[in-house]
């Protein structure tokens, strides 16, 4: 039953008008981008515009690849071939003990004394990840531990426990349900073969399906007489532009209806609610199967395409959908995107996209403002970049600009034999405060194998940037393949059952780690 408050108004017409909106916008995005790959031989006006989106993203696309391509390589060097990664973290601290130390401890002796050791081997094709961690805590020595997992199990190694503790993936959900049947259905999984297959990213097949069945609809809906064309000069960045003005312009009914067509697809639409519930468990940490949150939040998607769909035909969309793009030398240099929409004339919503952009094989230049407004509130959210990429050098400054406060990025970069030498500045600037990360470092790539050095600093009106540093040193190399822990001593808690698991950590594993951990803090003389 619907809920009516006391001017007689109705809530729930407020809800499902929130809901069309932030569904009519994604689906407005898709209009506005999201059918570039439909071009015929002879292209249209339709087709200028859309070829016009898609190689200034490619453009960009490929300049970030063009400079990264030694990181890049590395990364699919390391997707194909088991690699080694030792990662050695340290902290720096400066501030005299005097004005630090509590109860005669300086924290500087403990900070400036300590280290943490990550050793991390992995093949993703044999899917395959073993993790040795070691660390010095102000003269406490933790060693001999090690976290490894599979597709289908984990094991973990500790220092103080002779056996390999396992749980098997298939195990997880009858054990969270032998221990509480209420909250937990038996069938829940650590789903690990997940980390092997991208951490949730859409494959190039998900992307491949939404651009033909999604894209290619939306393509083939847009009428050509809905696009416009002249000449027309633009001053962009201080530079006068000679381009061709593409102008898209949807009236209130061919949008509804692009919109039902979309809303229509969604609501029956079996492998978009699959790719839903697999995104929402990697969310939720990897509980896809019959997660009650997951089919609730399935449950609640296809309410709002009901619902928007139903509060489609009193929805207004007064002035259409109007995208203008400025286009020189196959790319866009300027661009005005706005609509207006609402449930009616005093409840309009508007968004725009208004900013120019010159993308050189030297430089790239962006400055948009994106902008919202509703009867009670407005604002725009300016986003600026000047990129600069030449003789493997670097020099890039983007600032994001909303209500009031700045974050900034600087970044200098220097590419020579293999080796980037770097520096980047994140800012934080508003009417209270301000505060800047400092990352300077060198990363060197030489095909089988890499090293890195980093530094992080923070600086601000109360701390020097060097008072407070973390250092971070990686070191990779390929390796025949991963050591994964002996099977020959294994404690497998999935057949131990809940009891079993329970006494086996109340009887062992904390005993254990109690005489280990004296034992310990004895030896280092901080007991």
């Amino acid at each position: 039953m619907n809920e009516t408050t006391n001017d007689g108004s109705n809530n729930n017409k407020k809800g499902v008008s929130k809901g069309i909106i932030a569904i009519t916008i994604i689906a407005v995005l898709a209009i506005g981008g999201a059918v570039s790959a439909f071009m015929l031989n002879n292209l249209s006006l339709k087709d200028s515009y859309f070829l016009a989106e898609q190689k200034s993203l490619e453009f960009m696309s490929n300049k970030l690849e063009e400079r990264y391509e030694p990181e890049l390589d590395w990364y699919e060097h390391s997707k194909e071939n088991a690699t080694e990664s030792k990662v050695d973290l340290s902290g720096e601290y400066n501030v005299p003990s005097t004005e630090t130390a509590v109860d005669g401890v300086d924290p500087a002796q403990i900070i400036n004394n300590s280290n943490l050791t990550i050793t991390a081997a992995t093949d993703m094709k044999n899917k395959q990840i073993s993790t040795d961690i070691a660390a010095s805590i102000g003269g406490i020595e933790v060693n001999d531990l090690n976290f490894s997992f599979t597709n289908e199990k984990l094991m973990l190694s500790l220092p103080f426990v002779d056996e390999v503790i396992q749980l098997k993936d298939a195990d997880l959900g009858p054990l969270l349900y032998e221990i509480d049947p209420v909250s937990f259905t038996g069938e829940e999984t650590l789903e690990l073969d997940s980390i092997f297959e991208g951490n949730g990213a859409l494959s190039k097949e998900d992307m491949e399906y939404f651009n033909k069945e999604y894209g290619k609809m939306i393509y083939d809906k847009l009428p050509e007489d809905a696009f416009t064309t002249k000449e027309e000069t633009v001053e962009v960045n201080g530079e006068s532009i000679n381009a061709e003005k593409i102008s898209m312009q949807l009236t209130e009914a061919q949008v509804k209806e692009i919109l039902t067509a979309v809303f229509d697809k969604m609501e029956k639409d079996d492998k978009l609610k699959d790719l839903i519930r697999q995104q929402a468990g990697f969310q939720l940490g990897g509980t896809v199967t019959a997660d009650p949150e997951i089919e609730q939040l399935l449950s609640d998607f296809e309410s709002s395409i009901a619902d928007a769909k139903a509060g489609l035909a009193d929805f207004q969309i007064p002035n259409g959908f109007n995208s203008t793009i400025w286009v020189a030398n196959d790319l866009i240099v300027q661009r005005d995107l706005a609509i207006e929409m609402g449930p009616s004339a005093d409840e309009l919503v508007s968004f725009s996209v208004k900013g120019g952009q010159i993308l050189k094989d030297a430089s790239q230049f962006f400055d948009y403002d994106l902008g919202f407004a509703e009867a009670d509130n407005e604002g725009v959210i300016n986003i600026a970049g000047n990129l600069a990429w030449e003789d493997t050098k670097a020099t890039d400054k983007v600032s994001l600009t909303a209500d009031g406060f700045t974050i900034t990025y600087d970044g200098n970069e220097a590419l020579a034999d293999g080796t980037r030498d770097f520096e980047r500045i994140f800012t934080f600037d508003d009417t209270t405060t301000s505060g800047s990360l400092n990352w300077k470092g060198s990363a060197k790539y030489d095909n089988d194998q890499m090293s890195s050095e980093h530094s992080f600093s923070i600086e601000s009106p109360e701390i020097s940037q060097d008072m407070l540093a973390l250092h971070v040193n990686v070191e990779g190399k390929t390796i025949d393949k991963v050591e994964m822990p002996a099977e020959d001593n294994i404690k497998d808690i999935g057949e131990l059952g809940a009891q079993g698991t329970m006494e086996y950590f109340e009887l062992e594993v904390v005993p254990s780690f109690q005489e280990w951990l004296f034992t310990t803090m004895a030896g280092s003389g901080n007991f």
